[in-house]
């Protein structure tokens, strides 16, 4: 840690200024962050409720835990399934967020290789190191983290606990928050290299190897035509990793202020490949017939595009016959999107569905699958084990682009005002970046601060 961004962040942290910060001060900093027995915290209070309270901090419970400060977190879209209620099993006072980055603060007994007072990311699921899809790097299939039956008996089988996503995937508290306890920690901590600020390493959590598993996962090769369902964040970064393996077009299915946010940051050096559909100006007027599938014909010389990816989730209906029967509980999940693109895709084209679904979904157009010969990909949780590492060096080699999504900063302190602003797409957010009392100074190229 820079002396810089120690002293800053001992500055916020005590009130002290200037000269009345010593270098004492900074080492206690660092080995403790004069650590108080509670902390702020962002928590559900049902739906479509959140509040920042002061709750307690955590504490070591197993001998490998990891107790991080946090410097760094966000909100994900899949964090507003939650906030509405959609996801099972939330209960009052969870504390929410599963991407975050942080300074080690305490380590279990039985931890190795995590140095206190060193700068590591968490991995937005938990994973045990050892079992058949952990040694594959399949982390978010773990088969010793999540022992909830009611998942196991809705999916089959068990997949990984998740930080703050719920009962449902284990019931371990987020990291919208001053401290956070990470299980196993030596296993699902990555550490931050030094050139590498904040403002990057927080999104290996999750948006990163999410947006990229959507795209090795689904298949695109070089010359493709992809188009990409949802252009928040991991779908923006899902079609820019998407040009990195030799799409020739990339067709973003959304409507503003997305598009144009987009629009904005997309590499102008493939202006030429970047297609924009808003579905809203198709689904709306008696004289206009044309629809997201038939327009997707139309940009591909009739056929469809290569490869469909999905980064939007089941929770969105779009149609009223679906919206009443989400509502009466005779599905889960809204199949509409899942259905333009089997339909809109080639024959023998690939659909890779990257976004939240829960349960059950009506209406899904199995013929059209079956007879064209379609592969419909579940990408799953992406498993951001298999990927981080390869990513975080991309990010120390300059190599990979992450401002490009991000459009806000903000206090942990106003988080559930942003929530609110967030769910309702005002202010143009797409990714924020969540600054707590130990935040280092904000990274060159990055939003400034929105105070709410």
């Amino acid at each position: 840690m820079a002396m810089s961004q120690a002293a800053h962040a001992v500055e916020k942290a005590t009130g002290h200024q200037g000269d009345a910060i010593t270098a004492q001060d900074v080492a206690n900093y660092t080995k403790t962050g004069n650590a108080s027995q509670t902390m702020k915290a962002l928590v559900w209070q049902g739906k479509n409720t959140v509040k920042v309270v002061d709750t307690p901090r955590p504490n070591i419970l197993e001998d490998r835990d990891v107790i991080l400060r946090v410097t760094g977190s966000t909100i994900c879209g899949s964090d507003l399934h939650l906030y509405h209620g959609s996801i099972l099993q939330m209960a009052k006072g969870d504390i929410m967020g599963h991407e975050f980055c942080g300074v080690v603060d305490e380590i279990g007994p039985g931890v190795k290789g995590i140095k206190k007072g060193g700068r590591y990311v968490a991995s937005f699921q938990i994973a045990c190191g050892d079992c058949f899809y952990c040694r594959q790097k399949l982390s978010s299939q773990c088969e010793k983290t999540n022992s909830n039956t009611q998942a196991k008996a809705l999916y089959g089988t068990q997949t990984s606990g998740m930080l703050g996503y719920s009962h449902f995937t284990g019931g371990f508290a987020g990291g919208q928050a001053e401290y956070v306890r990470v299980p196993l920690g030596d296993v699902n901590l990555l550490e931050i290299p030094d050139n590498v600020p904040d403002e990057q390493a927080l999104y290996l959590s999750d948006v990163l190897p999410t947006a990229y598993n959507a795209v090795k996962d689904t298949a695109v090769y070089e010359g493709d035509s992809v188009a990409v369902f949802g252009a928040g964040p991991i779908g923006q970064m899902a079609g820019y990793f998407a040009l990195g393996e030799g799409a020739k077009q990339v067709i973003f299915v959304d409507t503003e202020p997305r598009l144009s946010f987009v629009s904005s940051r997309w590499p102008a050096a493939h202006m030429d490949k970047l297609v924009l559909v808003d579905y809203k100006q198709l689904s709306h007027g008696l004289t206009n017939r044309e629809t997201v599938v038939s327009r997707l014909k139309q940009l591909t010389e009739g056929r469809g595009p290569d490869v469909a990816i999905e980064c939007v989730a089941g929770e969105y209906a779009k149609g009223w016959l679906h919206w009443i029967e989400m509502q009466l509980g005779a599905e889960t999940d809204t199949s509409e999107i899942l259905n333009e693109m089997i339909e809109g895709v080639r024959n023998f084209g690939r659909c890779g569905v990257t976004g939240a679904y829960v349960g059950y979904t009506n209406h899904f157009n199995i013929g059209s699958l079956m007879e064209r010969g379609i592969r419909l990909i579940g990408n799953g949780q992406a498993p951001v084990h298999k990927y981080w590492e390869e990513l975080r060096s991309r990010l120390e080699k300059g190599e990979l682009d992450v401002y490009q999504m991000l459009s806000h900063r903000v206090r942990l302190e106003d988080m559930d005002k942003v929530y609110t602003k967030y769910d309702q797409r005002e202010d143009a957010m797409q990714k924020i970046f969540v600054e707590t009392k130990w935040s280092f100074p904000r990274a060159e190229g990055t939003p400034v601060l929105t105070e709410y």
